[in-house]
């Protein structure tokens, strides 16, 4: 008889000793993600200048603007936007002129969320061009957005005007049925790969729907967002 109470663990000793583990573990994962947290980030924000070269090749230089209800205002000095403000890129040439606009757009797509950048003509209220920033989408299929140069074609001039009075979209970027597209502001999608096509229509069209009617009415053609 107590050659067994001797062989049984108190179940006081294993919940402590669970307990020193789950803490011990806790420290370890904590201090790791500070540790690689500031090369993710900057893993990330290479990711994002990369595409904003790429969707504006004349690009020499990228800064950041917020664009809220009270006017356009830079990023500089500021680790985080102001409430309720959108974020958007001013991209300028060696000469530090401003050559065009690039935007985030964001969306749930098949496997994980699509993160992808537009570039945004202020004079004729087009989208001229798109990047992915992240995805991770189905290899083959999903990651056609990438390479399907049809499906890259509706970026050329995709219509993101806005109504007269300069305070919504005048008509909302929708992705339709492969084939099936009639109007410049519709995308049309991928074969195969509809979700993932739904989703870069989905994520233009809400970040269009914020950010256009708070960066158009504020615009000043003759000094359109100077080299701050």
């Amino acid at each position: 008889m107590s050659d067994d109470k001797e062989n049984q663990t108190p179940s006081f000793e294993m919940v402590r000793t669970l307990g020193l583990v789950s803490v011990i573990c806790g420290i370890i994962i904590v201090g790791v993600y500070q540790l690689t947290l500031p090369a993710a980030d900057a893993n990330r924000k290479l990711a994002l200048e990369r595409q904003v070269f790429k969707v504006l090749p004349n690009a020499k230089s990228v800064v950041t603007y917020y664009a809220t209800e009270q006017g356009i205002v830079a990023a500089q000095g500021q680790d985080q936007p102001p409430a309720g403000a959108v974020v958007f890129y001013a991209v300028y040439d060696s000469a530090k002129k401003l050559t065009g606009i690039a935007a985030e757009a964001s969306s749930a797509g098949y496997a994980d969320q699509v993160r992808v950048l537009y570039a945004y003509d202020t004079e004729k209220q087009e989208i001229t061009g798109i990047g992915v920033i992240s995805m991770r989408e189905t290899p083959g299929i999903g990651d056609k957005i990438l390479t399907d140069q049809a499906f890259l074609k509706n970026f050329e001039s995709l219509d993101v005007h806005l109504t007269t009075d300069l305070q919504s979209l005048a008509n909302a970027v929708k992705t339709v049925k492969h084939g099936s597209k009639s109007s410049p502001w519709q995308i049309d999608a991928i074969a195969g790969a509809t979700v993932t096509s739904k989703a870069v229509g989905r994520g233009i069209n809400e970040s269009a729907r914020t950010l256009l009617p708070r960066l158009l009415p504020q615009w000043c053609w003759a000094c359109a967002l100077p080299w701050p």
